[in-house]
């Protein structure tokens, strides 16, 4: 039995057709991707997977990893049109989205008039965005959900797709700040990104450092990203993968009979971290060239999907338990 989505309906021989499109087009995208990030394949997998499910992702790694040379590669291989924000603590939120200004015409009338701010582009790069303030990072709440900005009580629409990729030194380093817990709910996943490979470390050494380095290509446009994003949200989901998500979040909340939940986590995954993951293993099975999602898809995507949607106990924390330990106890669970 499979559960389908409420959208217009497509037969089944249009959608293998559409879904053979999609796989070649998401072909094209990973060797153009590949092409400039050596190894990290699962880290491109689940950054993807966030894109072609119409998501947000935010990358948590140390420095020098090509967090910010992944997001840059994004978004000349898909072709949107890309916007870079440095966060630094003096940053305003002004800065982010915009501000009206006053002018003056020949016979002196005034009036306001709004100038846009980086935050109008389909891809926006959130570079260490953990090293502005919380105020500052709060202006992108509106954005990341509603699609849309206000400005002096007017709204103000943001291109189609919009994407926020965003990037993060861990918090243990010197001048970070922690993201408001309303900010990571608007992340789909959070991709950690560690150290290479030593084959792909030996790679980077050997392409990087001579005259010439290797430049991203793009393959596909804008609008037939939001086809495929279209195309994932159309896909049948089976019902053991419904029950397999739904037993997963719910067990991730207090209160709802697991003990070992009960004991190490203070708060868990709201309904938008059950939606991510309908989203992401939908995407994640065409990714991986099938038709529908499985079991196995929720298993691989439960961390990305609910490590930061969840908090623990100050008891876990001071026992060295992780968001990540007690996720993966819950992932045996289903």
């Amino acid at each position: 039995m499979s559960v389908m989505v409420k959208e217009s309906p497509i037969s089944e021989t249009d959608m293998i057709a559409e879904a053979e499109k999609a796989l070649a087009d998401i072909s094209r995208i990973r060797d153009g991707v590949g092409r400039v990030i050596f190894g990290q394949e699962n880290v491109v997998e689940r950054t993807l997977v966030a894109l072609l499910a119409g998501g947000h992702a935010l990358l948590v790694g140390v420095p020098g990893l090509a967090k910010t040379k992944l997001v840059e590669t994004l978004g000349i291989v898909l072709g949107l049109d890309s916007r870079r924000i440095q966060f630094t603590p003096d940053l305003m939120p002004s800065d982010i989205l915009g501000s009206e200004v006053m002018e003056q015409d020949e016979t002196g009338k005034r009036s306001f008039r709004f100038i846009s701010g980086p935050i109008f582009a389909q891809l926006l790069m959130a570079d260490e965005i953990n090293r502005a303030s919380p105020r500052t990072q709060s202006a992108l709440l509106q954005a990341m959900q509603e699609y849309h900005v206000t400005i002096a009580g007017a709204r103000y629409d943001l291109p189609a797709p919009f994407h926020v990729l965003a990037t993060q030194n861990p918090l243990e380093q010197e001048g970070t700040y922690p993201l408001p817990e309303a900010q990571l709910d608007r992340f789909l996943m959070q991709v950690d990104i560690l150290y290479p490979e030593i084959e792909a470390e030996r790679r980077i050494l050997l392409e990087t450092t001579g005259i010439e380095d290797a430049k991203a290509q793009n393959v596909l446009q804008p609008a037939r990203l939001k086809e495929i994003q279209t195309l994932i949200r159309r896909m049948p989901v089976p019902e053991s993968v419904v029950e397999a998500i739904l037993t997963l979040v719910r067990s991730a909340r207090p209160g709802q009979g697991n003990a070992d939940t009960d004991k190490h986590v203070a708060w868990g995954p709201g309904p938008r971290a059950s939606q991510a993951l309908m989203l992401c293993t939908r995407a994640r099975a065409l990714y991986d060239g099938r038709l529908a999602p499985s079991v196995d898809d929720v298993r691989a995507l439960a961390e990305p999907v609910l490590q930061h949607r969840m908090a623990l106990t100050f008891a876990a924390r001071a026992e060295g338990t992780s968001v990540r330990d007690v996720v993966a106890k819950l992932v045996k669970g289903i």
